[in-house]
């Protein structure tokens, strides 16, 4: 029998695109891709794999509830449900919140559309908040202009890594009777004033995208929070509104059917669950599976490890690009462990004498280094603008840092010492390149 050649696809084969790799086919020969897995995976997982598949139960069991316990206790906080994704804990969470038809959410622009798409799902209106140019982060002193009666939340995104100034957004949203999720997609292993990231909101939520600090199989999420009431909402929105009967009572009746428990060994009786909404809110699959919580076990044990080798990496870079004119490396707010999910460079176009794309071109095309953009501001994406008509120039330095002034260099815990130097080398000479 012919063996069948093997086909490699490529991130522009992918469904997911910039979800999913970036690799173009167009010729240019890489020093440094963009690299779309950045964890490490070792014998731990492998490990770990293997013995959820010898299990019986493949989803919600043991490892899960592992998982959970194991994660709420590295993060500060009193509980902790996996999920399939971020974007599915973040909707199960603005549904906790009772968002409905009509309210409105103060959120960042700079964001991936997830952030905004759980509040659009649930009929309300996204309502954009600047950022602070230095962080990127949404700026405390912005947000409390944007609020009106109708506003229901506040959810942060703690951008590329370097969480959310939280003690003045905690401080507007309690003075308004807010809400606030932290939207922690990038913030495995960040730090406010020593908390972590997820125990300060009311409600926060991880992604275990392979994109991420740690990862659970490509896909996979966790809501945090601290609130005992949250936590029994969180569980039924996560897993189809599901509940137990009243463990109290001992008869029920449907349709002219009389059930009695006898004893407590009659566990079939009335049947294995009953289904409730929530103030009209239904719940949804949004469960891990088992080997998933497995990897992410073994993942939150590397955590400090993946951490501390981003952190290395990035204070490399940090130093390696001072002084270069026209050229901003990462800022850190003294406030905070910055978690490096992203190494964000900017250009300063009027100081640099050279636009940001003509700056990519070359560091892409002629220094073999790729760099990508994160994020469009999201009202500006087709659907958002003609649901809500958001005005041009919304928030100018949204706008300023994503068309002009933003890149993200390679950054990820795999990177050598020559990936480096081959990155600062690449930027340095873009720099001159651009400058003539």
């Amino acid at each position: 029998m012919k063996k069948q050649k093997e086909v490699l696809f490529t991130g522009s084969d992918t469904e997911g695109g910039i979800t999913s790799g970036y690799q173009m086919n167009d010729g240019v020969k890489l020093k440094v891709p963009y690299s779309f897995f950045g964890s490490i995976y070792d014998e731990d997982e492998e490990r770990m794999v293997l013995t959820a598949m010898k299990q019986e139960s493949q989803t919600m069991g043991p490892q899960v509830t592992l998982f959970q316990k194991e994660f709420a206790k590295a993060f500060d906080v009193k509980h902790a449900f996996a999920t399939s994704n971020c974007t599915t804990a973040m909707h199960a969470a603005t549904q906790v919140f009772g968002i409905k038809a009509g309210d409105e959410v103060i959120v960042t622009p700079i964001t991936f559309i997830a952030t905004s798409l759980v509040i659009l799902k649930e009929g309300a209106k996204p309502v954009y908040s600047d950022i602070d140019p230095r962080t990127f982060n949404i700026d405390p002193k912005q947000i409390e202009a944007k609020i009106t009666p109708k506003t229901k939340a506040i959810y942060v995104v703690h951008y590329g890594g370097q969480m959310c100034d939280m003690d003045p957004i905690m401080a507007i949203a309690k003075k308004h009777n807010l809400y606030v999720m932290e939207d922690c997609a990038h913030a495995h292993g960040a730090k406010y004033k020593g908390r972590q990231a997820g125990s300060i909101g009311d409600i926060g939520c991880f992604s275990f995208h392979s994109l991420k600090n740690m990862t659970t199989l490509g896909e996979g999420g966790m809501i945090t929070t601290n609130n005992d009431k949250f936590a029994d909402k969180i569980q039924r929105m996560r897993v189809m509104s599901i509940t137990h009967w009243n463990p109290d009572q001992t008869s029920w009746e449907f349709g002219g059917y009389k059930m009695e428990k006898k004893d407590v060994k009659d566990y079939w009786i009335p049947s294995h669950f009953d289904v409730i909404d929530d103030d009209g809110k239904w719940g949804n699959n949004y469960r891990m599976n088992e080997a998933q919580a497995a990897v992410g076990r073994a993942q939150l044990r590397k955590l400090d490890m993946l951490i501390g080798k981003r952190r290395e990496n990035s204070q490399y870079l940090n130093e390696g690009l001072k002084g270069i004119k026209g050229i901003t490396p990462v800022y850190e707010d003294p406030n905070c462990h910055h978690a490096y999910h992203l190494y964000t460079l900017c250009i300063e176009e009027e100081i640099l004498g050279a636009s940001r794309n003509d700056f990519m071109r070359v560091l892409y095309q002629e220094e073999g280094i790729q760099s990508i953009l994160h994020y469009q501001p999201t009202y500006h994406f087709t659907g958002l603008k003609k649901k809500y008509n958001y005005p041009d120039k919304l928030c100018h330095n949204a706008e300023k840092f994503f068309y002009a002034r933003e890149l993200n260099l390679p950054m990820n815990p795999k990177l050598t010492k020559n990936d480096l130097d081959m990155i600062i080398g690449g930027v340095r000479n873009t720099a001159k390149k651009v400058r003539k």
